[in-house]
């Protein structure tokens, strides 16, 4: 009896726990989940995205050699484009990623360099943060980068939206994002295809841009439904 008693209780925790979860996730999907739009390739989905790039100057990025800046207050990025290597640092561990050869990364616990499978897991983690945190930096800069398919969207609005699919690189190839842009082309938003969210079509803020001392313009904050992700200490110099 003391046992049939346990389990009751048990699974009424657990019902107890889960049931709101449950109920809050079917009414955020049912709100916000949205099918992957159908696009058009070609000529004038580039020729968005070119506008895209000019509007945020691109020239003045692909001259930005080094930029630093704190994700979230969590991770904080030096990232050597030129040398294309990044300094990752949070709580007390430091990897020296190199981009161009992983294999060849160094990681530090306390400013002491650490090797074997502590190491392995360290590179591993901060290449997976620089991923992450690069791409909500950086990314209406990729759009021309190998591998990425452009196609041009129609809105609700009579607007052009730009749909990117990345089909390699990363950590979660396969990846589409919707760029809503605003009337000089400057990105205000994008929705989100990605493996890595339960709900498709989930719209960020792409705002409170900055100009670095090269000229790039960077984002110091996104809002993704009730979550602000913040991006500062930004430094872009040639």
């Amino acid at each position: 009896m003391k046992s049939k008693k346990i389990i009751k209780i048990v699974v009424g925790v657990i019902i107890f726990l889960t049931l709101p979860s449950l109920l809050f996730y079917g009414f955020m999907y049912y709100k916000y989940n949205e099918h992957l739009p159908e696009g058009v390739q070609g000529e004038q989905a580039d020729a968005l995205a070119y506008s895209m790039l000019e509007a945020l100057n691109y020239d003045a990025y692909t001259k930005t050699n080094y930029i630093e800046w704190s994700f979230k207050k969590r991770h904080h990025y030096k990232w050597d484009k030129l040398k294309n290597a990044c300094e990752v640092y949070w709580k007390e561990y430091k990897v020296n990623l190199d981009l161009n050869d992983y294999s060849q990364s160094k990681a530090y616990v306390h400013s002491f360099k650490v090797d074997s499978e502590l190491a392995d897991e360290l590179i591993e983690k901060a290449i997976g943060y620089f991923n992450n945190d690069s791409f909500w930096l950086v990314a209406p800069y990729k759009v021309f980068d190998e591998g990425v398919e452009r196609r041009i969207v129609n809105l609700d609005n009579n607007e052009k939206g730009l749909l990117i699919t990345y089909t390699s690189g990363g950590s979660t190839p396969g990846d589409s994002y919707l760029w809503l842009l605003d009337e000089s082309k400057k990105p205000k938003a994008f929705k989100m295809w990605t493996s890595i969210l339960p709900i498709a079509g989930l719209e960020a803020s792409w705002s409170d841009w900055v100009v670095t001392e090269s000229g790039a313009y960077l984002p110091t904050f996104h809002k993704l439904l009730f979550i602000g992700l913040e991006i500062e200490h930004i430094k872009g110099e040639k």
